[in-house]
């Protein structure tokens, strides 16, 4: 499963955990995708993987 969101392709980025003693280890952020229904413009649904960031966009705008 990728991922990735499919309006603005936000996708995980990397980092590091750091202890208390400083000590880094990689790790992975990973948005936060969610698979909604998006009606179009034919009349037809479609299920898209967009991040919350974007959905609470698109609500804002419709």
């Amino acid at each position: 499963m990728a991922r990735r969101c499919a309006i603005s392709g936000k996708g995980p980025m990397s980092g590091n955990n750091v202890s208390h003693a400083k000590n880094r280890t990689k790790r992975r952020f990973l948005p936060n995708i969610r698979t909604v229904r998006v009606t179009l413009d034919d009349g037809t649904t479609t299920k898209l993987k967009v991040s919350a960031k974007e959905l609470r966009t698109l609500k804002k705008h419709s």
